[in-house]
């Protein structure tokens, strides 16, 4: 069931549809159960385990001792001996500490066991920046797990998204890294009461347009959203394709897209380079070269780690500023309506900071 398309009105941020998501999932099954450090903290890992302790107990919702690589071989024990265990990281470089357990054991099980080994597990990962958090506690690592087959990777970036995706996850019978950019925890949307699962089937075109295909992730829709709002302003129709699902990678959707605009722009919300806006790319040079009626534009962070001062953060990150200004290019816009949009963008800001989250957006995705 697709929650996107009910017109629901009841309005919550990301993090409790999350929580609604573990929960739903919990009481529909009893295998269910869950690692994370930090249950008991206060800030309840952003929100999203706040009171899932209490309701099901110690048992089921599990602190986790900091030794991530034995967690997680725990985790995939228990996943192959018919639990559906899901594993919450505060960051995803903690994960980096089981990634041989996760690319190798994990992904592979089902694989070299010819189908007889399922590993129904989920892992989320928290990616993403604020707060001075700098080069190791800020990057977006997620081309690293989409590399590898036997993985599914997905990237809700809408609320009604996040609580169905998580659930159809956890229901899945292949191992799901589930990855949450901490701006998006602060982000609201209309979300459907209740059980519901969305379909772990890639991408969706959130707004339709003709001029230029902007094709993003997570954090980086809201960015290409609000970059498209004021793109309408100043005479430019853009399509924007959250990308929802990294593995298995599906470029159809945006192959089309293309090939009607014939422009595009890529935002990642990791590295430029060896990311997935690279992939994609590719892809669509290769399908519909001669659709094509500019060069692709590539935008996410650029060759260097993830700086600690505010006064070095400027610039770092792709915003709908940047988006607005890649489009103007490409489409050869009158720069001083370029200019204007650029002005409205900086208002909507206001005096928020820079590492600030902006939880602009307010649905109905």
């Amino acid at each position: 069931m697709n929650a996107v398309a009910q017109g629901h009105e009841r309005v919550i941020t990301l993090a409790d549809a999350i929580r609604e998501g573990i929960t739903e999932s919990f009481a529909k099954d009893d295998s269910t159960f869950l690692f994370a450090q930090g249950v008991s903290d206060p800030s309840s890992m952003w929100g999203t385990l706040k009171g899932i302790g209490n309701k099901f107990g110690e048992d089921r919702v599990i602190e986790m001792p900091i030794a991530e690589n034995g967690a997680v071989g725990i985790a995939i024990g228990a996943a192959i001996a018919g639990q559906r265990p899901i594993i919450s990281f505060h960051r995803v470089e903690f994960a980096l500490l089981a990634f041989e357990q996760i690319v190798n054991n994990a992904a592979k099980s089902s694989y070299i066991s010819n189908g007889q080994h399922k590993v129904p597990l989920v892992i989320r990962m928290v990616i993403g920046r604020g707060w001075g958090q700098g080069p190791e506690h800020s990057q977006s690592l997620e081309p690293l797990f989409a590399y590898f087959p036997g993985l599914k990777v997905v990237m809700p970036a809408f609320a009604a998204d996040a609580k169905g995706m998580l659930i159809a996850a956890i229901e899945d019978d292949n191992p799901v890294i589930f990855i949450e950019h901490r701006f998006l925890h602060y982000s609201t949307g209309h979300v459907p009461e209740g059980y519901y699962k969305n379909a772990l089937d890639g991408p969706r075109i959130v707004r339709e347009g003709k001029d230029v295909t902007i094709v993003a992730t997570s954090h980086g829709v809201l960015e290409a959203m609000r970059a498209a709002d004021v793109l309408h302003k100043i005479g430019c129709s853009a399509e924007v394709i959250d990308m929802r699902v990294l593995r298995p990678l599906n470029v159809a959707p945006i192959v089309a897209s293309v090939s009607k605009t014939g422009r595009l722009i890529t935002v990642d919300t990791g590295f430029v380079r060896f990311g997935l806006g690279a992939e994609i790319v590719a892809s669509v040079m290769t399908e519909v070269f001669d659709a094509l009626k500019a060069a692709p534009v590539r935008l996410g962070l650029p060759d260097h780690p993830t700086p600690s001062s505010r006064g070095l953060i400027p610039g770092f990150y792709p915003d709908s500023q940047r988006i607005v200004r890649e489009a103007g290019k490409i489409l050869a816009l009158d720069q001083v309506k370029v200019d204007s949009a650029l002005k409205e963008l900086d208002i909507q800001r206001k005096d928020l900071q820079i590492d600030q989250p902006d939880p602009f957006f307010k649905g109905p995705f």
